[in-house]
């Protein structure tokens, strides 16, 4: 095993995956400049830079696709897959079923998402309950360097369109450019896991759909994605203090959710916590709530989400958005404890 920031593992997944298959390129806008080593190993024809049009340079990936290659698109901020929707809706996530099964899409689109620093609402959300509405796509969040790296290499070699979603606040080079220059003054709430870890040797794909346990508990299920799970593991560290034992469960993928693994912690724990950086109204929270209740787990339930749009004021933004003190006021109330 070795060491590697978040960004790193994905570009080694990356490498390792476009050694592997000259079929995989990599589409987006200034891609020859910010994949700099990707694009000086393996060259303008698979590393291309596109213009700043998202509906076009998609819709060109789809039409790729369908001709036998893997691309991988680079949708810098997930707010800005709004203006390629007709690709991603409509064609990218519609063609296997429509055809019967004899066409495929296999293409990945890699984009930021997250808040926490002052960019407001059009370009800090996370949009994953939105994109895994859809019948056709998978949703994948990692939270580790390690999930990193092996969840790109799932949605590489999956056969039909996948989103990829990266978390402003574990990358680096984000964070440098985030808080660079004029921002200087920028202070962000970042985990103290997650950013730098240990990875494998050599990548290997982790199968979509499984969730992972990061903390064993006997109390309350807390389940989250991204930088959530690391939040949520603060605030679990914080409720043993006050004599509450959490399970803290990654999901890795949204769609498809690992409906056995929560069901089953759940069950055990009998309170649920979902921990979502998404939008709550009509998104990944309530699904959990219809999941259980129709597996007919009994249980009481709480979310902690993003219940409105983002401000760009900071103080504003740390009310809107989840975060620690929040999980552990829930998890709490939940317990019928008061917060002392």
């Amino acid at each position: 095993m070795k060491t590697k920031s978040f960004a790193q593992s994905i570009e080694s997944a990356l490498a390792q995956a476009m050694a592997d298959d000259d079929r995989i390129i990599i589409m987006g806008e200034d891609v020859q400049m910010i994949r700099v080593n990707l694009f000086s190993r393996f060259g303008k024809e698979r590393v291309l830079n596109t213009p700043i049009s998202e509906s076009a340079f998609l819709g060109a990936a789809v039409s790729a696709a369908l001709s036998g290659l893997k691309p991988i698109v680079e949708i810098m901020l997930v707010d800005f897959i709004a203006l390629a929707m007709d690709a991603v809706l409509n064609h990218a996530a519609k063609v296997k079923k429509f055809s019967g099964g004899d066409w495929r899409v296999p293409l990945v689109i890699r984009t930021a998402c997250g808040g926490g620093y002052g960019d407001g609402g059009q370009h800090e959300q996370s949009l994953w309950g939105w994109l895994a509405h859809i019948p056709g796509l998978s949703v994948l969040v990692p939270s580790t360097p390690a999930d990193a790296g092996g969840l790109m290499l799932t949605a590489i070699e999956h056969e039909d369109p996948v989103v990829y979603f990266e978390h402003k606040l574990l990358a680096d080079y984000w964070l440098d450019y985030m808080g660079g220059n004029s921002r200087k003054t920028v202070t962000f709430d970042i985990p103290p896991e997650g950013a730098h870890g240990p990875v494998p040797n050599e990548w290997e794909a982790i199968p979509m759909g499984q969730a992972v346990a990061r903390r064993e508990g006997k109390d309350i299920t807390i389940i989250s994605v991204a930088v959530g799970v690391h939040r949520s593991i603060e605030a679990a560290e914080i409720l043993e203090k006050k004599g509450v034992d959490a399970t803290v469960i990654d999901l890795r993928s949204i769609s498809p959710l690992d409906k056995e693994m929560v069901c089953e912690s759940v069950a055990h724990t009998g309170r649920l916590i979902v921990v979502d950086e998404d939008y709550k109204d009509f998104g990944l929270s309530g699904e959990w709530a219809a999941v259980l209740s129709e597996a007919g787990v009994s249980f009481k339930f709480a979310r902690v989400c993003t219940d409105d749009t983002i401000p760009y004021a900071r103080d504003l933004e740390d009310q809107t958005l989840p975060n620690t003190e929040k999980i552990v006021k829930s998890a709490l109330r939940l317990m019928k404890k008061t917060d002392s």
